[in-house]
């Protein structure tokens, strides 16, 4: 074998890159932290993110009155992941070690770490399908004071003073093209220097190569995340027979960087690459009217109160409401075929109602300002929400219904949408709302949210007439699919080292974070319970840093 470099070579300087360098470093060990990236974009996806964590059973929750434990965390976890293959062993494995650390450890040692978190506990993927069925039984996304960058804040903390001690050092715009292997044994990586890059966070950079690399190590580690900004090797790995064919237009929810170039050269390299098929898409996309990446779309953070409604208008079926079941949803709008969908709602839902996702649409909580944060209690439109109202291309506003339906026809560029049509589904969901039961069960369910403190105060509406004058004007948005997690990825055992087909470690190879499919090539099964994308960087960051650290 070759003199090794360093240590340990961890490529991809995301989240999970950060924290599995900064546990080899603590460890004593060296690293060399390779990114295709600039330094600009350190941390990579989680900096953009709401930073929204799972966490079961936390203090948070137990302010408000909610009854979690580990038990039934499991076992929503279990019913939404409908693990269902041979090749599910792994992930079935990594899902219940990560359910016990969100149960356990995660928040003490974050808190530890200095990060804090907003008191109100969201409920995404709230279910709606029965007791046995998907989704979260109860509120447990909960979103951090900083939002992505206040998470990446004390690992990148911890990096950095380990580069000035000089146990890890960075090498940006370093491409990893491939593995270096000598009887079946990883001992580094070779690829290409890209030229600088000045672009600002998030910008699409050059492919300019001006030289080349061969490194070698102890061990190398991958975590240079998902395939979401490749919207060719998403259509490519799209389930058509489980859900119809990939939307013909689609915006991406994450800079172009991220391509799965690399996890493609791995698993060419003999790793086993599981669950290509399963991703986790959004339903309620937006173009982003200011965009950083291209085609940068924005995802809406829905309250469930807007009527849902496909391109003719008609209401969408049972389950499918806003922040129920995203891909239930997201299948029945595929098979159907339906280019968009539309939100109908009024100005007292969506000052309600509507957040943005993305550390850049939260301001008040991404800047750690309380008084900016109280005024999501004022019932304000916030000023990111309105800045789409002002000029988003997908946004209508208008004082009436016929108006509003004009001008969503025109805005789409068709006649799809029938007037009558429309009126008659949001009267029939109107003649619901005077009484404090009915039949209908997507205002049952708001009813019932509405028990919850924090669901009332900030995050769901009172059932009211879509129509009252008084809660106007109207708004329509047209919702766009858009990409965002790899839920399949490379096959990892407990301990994070990748697996060939068969089953037998890789030897001196590692994976964590999304490239693994946050652990064991796939943990969340078919459907995520949200909260837990930056959970599992987190926690399988930490085991493979670790893991890899002892090894040597």
């Amino acid at each position: 074998m070759p003199t090794p470099d360093t240590d340990v070579i961890v490529v991809g300087a995301g989240l999970a890159g950060l924290v599995a360098a900064a546990e080899v470093a603590d460890a004593g060990k060296q690293v060399l932290l390779l990114d295709q990236e600039g330094e600009q974009n350190l941390g990579g996806q989680a900096y953009w993110s709401f930073g929204g964590l799972f966490l079961v059973d936390s203090p948070e929750q137990r302010r408000l009155g909610i009854r979690d434990s580990l038990e039934l965390a499991w076992h929503d976890w279990q019913n939404n992941a409908g693990f269902d293959r041979p090749e599910d062993h792994w992930p079935r494995r990594w899902a219940e070690a990560y359910v016990n650390f969100a149960a356990g450890e995660k928040r003490a040692w974050l808190h530890g770490l200095g990060v804090r978190w907003f008191p109100a506990v969201g409920w995404a993927e709230r279910g709606g399908q029965g007791a046995g069925g998907p989704g979260n039984s109860v509120p447990r996304f909960h979103i951090t004071w900083g939002t992505g960058p206040g998470l990446l804040e004390p690992f990148e903390r911890r990096v950095r003073e380990h580069a000035a001690a000089g146990r890890i050092t960075f090498r940006f715009r370093h491409r990893v093209r491939g593995l270096k292997i000598t009887n079946g044994v990883v001992h580094g990586v070779h690829g290409q220097v890209l030229e600088p890059s000045h672009e600002a966070r998030g910008e699409a950079s050059s492919r300019v190569v001006v030289g080349d690399f061969d490194l070698n190590a102890g061990a190398v580690v991958i975590t240079s995340g998902g395939i979401g900004g490749n919207l060719d090797l998403v259509r490519r790995n799209w389930p058509t027979e489980r859900m119809g064919p990939p939307p013909a237009f689609m915006v991406a929810g994450v800079p172009k960087y991220v391509d799965g170039e690399l996890q493609g050269i791995v698993r060419e390299a003999g790793a086993s690459l599981i669950h290509p098929d399963r991703m986790w898409h959004y339903t309620e996309g937006l173009r982003n009217w200011n965009p950083i990446w291209p085609n940068h779309g924005i995802r809406i953070l829905p309250g469930p109160s807007s009527l849902w409604l496909d391109p003719t208008g008609r209401r969408l079926p049972f389950p499918h409401y806003p922040g129920f079941d995203t891909l239930a949803t997201l299948t029945h709008i595929t098979r159907c075929g339906y280019p968009y969908t539309w939100f109908l709602l009024n100005h007292q839902i969506i000052k309600k109602e509507f957040g943005l996702s993305g550390s850049e649409q939260n301001p008040d909580l991404t800047g750690r300002n309380p008084r900016l944060t109280l005024r999501r209690a004022t019932g304000k439109v916030p000023g990111p929400v309105q800045a789409f109202l002002d000029h988003g291309a997908d946004f209508v506003v208008r004082g009436n219904l016929r108006d509003l339906v004009a001008a969503m026809n025109e805005r789409a560029g068709n006649d799809l949408l029938d007037y009558a049509t429309v009126e008659r589904e949001v009267r029939e969901r109107d003649l619901q709302v005077a009484n404090v039961a009915g039949k209908d069960p997507q205002l049952a369910f708001a009813r019932s949210a509405r028990a919850l403190l924090s669901e009332r105060l900030i995050r769901v509406a009172k059932p009211a007439p879509i129509l009252d004058p008084e809660n106007g004007p109207l708004i329509a948005v047209r919702l766009n699919i858009l990409t965002r997690k790899t839920l399949g990825g490379l096959e990892t055992d407990l301990q994070g080292r990748v697996l060939r087909p068969g089953g037998e470690p890789l030897p001196g190879l590692y994976a964590a974070g999304e490239v693994a499919g946050f652990g064991g090539g796939g943990m969340h099964g078919y459907r995520a319970l949200e909260g837990t994308f930056l959970g599992g960087c987190l926690f399988s960051g930490r085991v493979v840093g670790r893991a890899s650290a002892a090894a040597l």
